[in-house]
C-alpha cells in the first residue's frame, strides 16, 4: 500500500499556516486539478481528491491537532468515513466551501455561487458636505436633503399587500438557498426562485410593487462636531437606503470637504497665516491686530522684528477631536515693501539711507565683510 503524503505538503503550506492560507492553498490547487476541468485525465482527479482529503482535515481544528499528534493514523479512519458518505455532501467542511470559492463557483461548475440567507441589508450612502474653515473648527447643524429608497409606509417594508404575509418559498423550503450534486461535491446556490430570501409574495403591495420600499427624498438635520478635518466622514446609523422587503437599513456617511480659506493654512489641529507689516512697524516696534478664526487679537511686534518672524497664539487653531485640545495659530510676518513713494517720502527716505551706518544693518555689514574677502581670494587665484 503506497505511502500517503503529508497533508501540508500537498497544500504547500507551512505546518503552522493559518486556516486563510490553508484555504487559499486548497482554492488554487482544487481549481487546477478538478475533473471538470481534466476530463479523462484520472491523475488531476487522483490529485484533485488528495488535496480534498488533505483539506477536510487541516481545515477541521479537531482533525488537524489529531494529525499533528498522530499523523495519518489518527485521522484515517474518519477520513474513511468521509468518503463513504460522499465528501463534502455531509461533511462540516462544506459549511466552509463557499467561503473557499468565493465567486469561482461559476467557473468550476458553470452556476452563480453564493450563500443564500435572508434579504441583505439596505446600501450605505454617501453625502459630500462641503464646509468653512470657521464652521468645521467650530461645528454646526447642517440640514439635508437626501435621495434614497426608504420603507413603504402602506405595507410597512414586508412587500406584501396589507392583510396578508409572505410565505416561504416552494423550490427551497425557505431555507433561500439549494443544494446541487456535481459527481461526489454538494453545493449550495442562493434559491433562484426567491433569490436568498426563503419567502415569496403572492400578493404584492400596489405601493411599493412587492419591494417592500420606495424612492424618497428625507430631510435630516446632522451636527457636524467641530474640529472635522478635510475627508472626516461623519456617520448617521440607519439612514441609508432601506433594505429589500424588510431587511435593516444602510447607513449614511457624511464626508466633510473643507474649502480653502483666503487668509489661514491649516495643519491638523494648528493653524498658519501670513500678515504683512511695514517697515516702521518692524524698525520702530508696534502693536498691530492679528487674525484669528474667532475674531481679531493684538499682538505685539518688537522693535527690530526682521521678515519672515513667527508670532505663535496658543489655543487659536482648531480643536482636535482626537486629544480633546486646540491647536495652535502661527502668524508669520513679513515686511512689505512700499511700491509708490511721493517726493517727500522718497526724500525723507534717501535721508534716511544716507545717515544709516553698518550698525543699523550689522547683518548686512558682516555679509558685504565676507563677499569681500571671497572676491579678493578669488582675485589671488587668478593672479596665480
Amino acid at each position: 500500500m503506497p505511502t500517503k503524503r503529508d497533508y501540508y505538503e500537498i497544500l504547500g503550506v507551512e505546518k503552522g499556516a493559518d486556516i486563510n492560507a490553508i484555504k487559499r492553498a486548497y482554492r488554487k490547487l482544487a481549481m487546477k486539478y478538478h475533473p471538470d476541468r481534466n476530463k479523462d485525465d484520472d491523475a488531476a482527479s487522483e490529485k484533485f481528491r488528495e488535496t480534498t482529503e488533505a483539506y477536510e482535515v487541516l481545515s477541521d481544528t479537531d482533525k488537524r491537532a489529531r494529525y499533528d499528534q498522530y499523523g495519518h493514523a489518527g485521522v484515517d479512519d474518519q477520513m474513511q468515513d468521509f468518503w463513504a458518505r460522499g465528501g463534502f455532501q455531509e461533511s462540516q467542511a462544506f459549511h466552509d466551501f463557499g467561503d473557499v470559492f468565493g465567486d469561482v463557483f461559476g467557473d468550476i461548475f458553470g452556476f452563480g455561487g453564493g450563500g443564500g440567507g435572508r434579504a441583505s441589508r439596505g446600501a450605505d450612502l454617501r453625502y459630500q458636505l462641503d464646509m468653512s474653515l470657521e464652521d468645521a473648527a467650530h461645528g454646526r447643524e447642517v440640514e439635508l436633503n437626501i435621495p434614497r429608497h426608504a420603507a413603504c409606509e402602506t405595507c410597512h417594508g414586508s412587500g406584501a399587500r396589507p392583510g396578508t404575509h409572505p410565505v416561504p418559498c416552494r423550490t427551497c423550503g425557505g431555507h433561500g438557498q439549494v443544494q446541487m450534486q456535481q459527481g461526489f461535491f454538494a453545493v449550495r446556490r442562493t434559491c433562484p426562485e426567491c433569490q436568498g430570501q426563503g419567502t415569496r409574495i403572492d400578493s404584492p403591495c400596489v405601493e411599493c410593487g412587492g419591494a417592500g420600499r420606495i424612492r424618497k427624498t428625507k430631510t435630516l438635520k446632522v451636527r457636524i462636531p467641530p474640529g472635522v478635518y478635510d475627508g472626516a466622514q461623519v456617520r448617521v446609523g440607519g439612514e441609508g437606503e432601506a433594505g429589500m422587503q424588510g431587511a435593516p437599513t444602510g447607513d449614511l456617511y457624511i464626508v466633510i470637504r473643507i474649502q480653502k480659506h483666503t487668509i489661514f493654512e491649516r495643519d491638523g489641529a494648528d493653524l498658519h497665516c501670513n500678515m504683512p507689516i511695514t517697515f516702521p512697524q518692524a524698525s520702530l516696534g508696534s502693536e498691530v491686530d492679528a487674525p484669528t478664526l474667532s475674531g481679531r487679537v493684538k499682538i505685539r511686534i518688537p522693535a527690530g522684528t526682521e521678515s519672515g518672524k513667527v508670532f505663535r497664539l496658543r489655543g487659536k487653531g482648531v480643536p482636535d477631536i482626537r486629544v480633546n485640545q486646540t491647536g495652535d495659530l502661527y502668524v508669520h510676518v513679513h515686511v512689505a515693501v512700499p511700491r509708490k513713494l511721493s517726493k517727500k517720502q522718497e526724500h525723507l527716505l534717501r535721508e534716511f539711507a544716507t545717515e544709516t551706518g553698518d550698525d543699523v544693518y550689522p547683518e548686512c555689514a558682516s555679509f558685504l565683510d565676507k563677499a569681500k574677502q571671497f572676491w579678493d581670494d578669488l582675485a589671488g587665484e587668478v593672479k596665480s
